[in-house]
């Protein structure tokens, strides 16, 4: 059986996965994409073996599966509109999800399914795996390039300016739901880890601005009963927009071929 597929936004993250589903992958259909700017998106369609339809954010939720890829402000224009039609929602906008997570209450009654790519985070599966048991500790240690960073409302409200740093500074020590907030188009992987262990107020953040990176380097440290492992990758920035990484929509790609393949490895 083939799932239709339908992308809301074209930008770092949504043009390349619509990309690789019109170039052809068993068991999915992209029929529709959504976004913004209209006349850059027909342009970046005009190549397609078969483009999709170009419709508003609501009507996405006519497919099968919803993939969101826009900005954290256009999250629930449509994440409201699949999760009301039962359908299978792929949020990228993580950080959107974790203060919204009467969501996944709302998908219980709706029949619809919420599920989260690991996107440019690695080990989710141990994560959840020892989540069946005891954590004592999440610890997640981000550091980027300062560019990668402009524009956090975090940064605006404590008045940093990422032009001026020369060193490495650490700009954030919290909760990952407080993270979020202050960085929602940055620490979608730091949501992911909350949602996959021990909850935005317990598992522990710190976000570093480093000049001397050109990669976006994400440290993961976990306690728990049944083990200690800590996990690092280096992801290389996205040259649309420094703060996703070139993984992000290989990972969606994984994600969704885990849904109609018929051998899935891993959770």
């Amino acid at each position: 059986m083939t799932r239709t597929v339908a992308v809301a936004g074209l930008g770092a993250i949504g043009l390349p996965l619509a990309r690789a589903l019109d170039g052809g992958i068993d068991g999915l259909q992209l029929v529709a994409v959504a976004a913004r700017d209209l006349t850059k998106a027909r342009a970046n369609l005009a190549g397609f073996r078969n483009p999709p339809a170009l419709m508003n954010f609501a009507d996405l939720a006519d497919a099968d599966i919803v993939v969101e890829a826009v900005p954290a402000a256009l999250f629930e224009r449509v994440a409201l509109p699949a999760i009301e039609a039962g359908r299978i929602f792929v949020p990228c906008s993580v950080g959107a999800l974790l203060p919204r997570l009467h969501l996944v209450k709302r998908a219980q009654q709706t029949g619809a399914r919420i599920i989260v790519p690991t996107g440019a985070l690695l080990g989710l599966d141990a994560v959840r795996a020892v989540a069946e048991g005891r954590i004592d500790s999440i610890e997640m240690e981000t550091r980027k390039p300062p560019a990668s960073l402009i524009g956090a409302p975090y940064l605006r409200k404590h008045g940093y300016d990422m032009l001026d740093v020369t060193m490495p500074l650490r700009v954030f020590s919290g909760n990952a739901r407080d993270a979020a907030l202050g960085f929602p188009a940055n620490v979608n992987v730091a949501a992911a880890l909350a949602l996959a262990g021990i909850g935005p107020v317990r598992t522990k953040v710190e976000i570093w601005a480093d000049p001397g990176l050109t990669r976006n380097v994400h440290i993961i440290r976990v306690e728990a009963e049944a083990a200690r492992f800590t996990m690092r990758i280096e992801n290389e920035p996205s040259e649309d927009n420094p703060r996703t990484g070139k993984i992000t929509p290989l990972s969606v790609v994984a994600c969704l071929r885990g849904l109609v393949s018929p051998l899935k490895v891993g959770s």
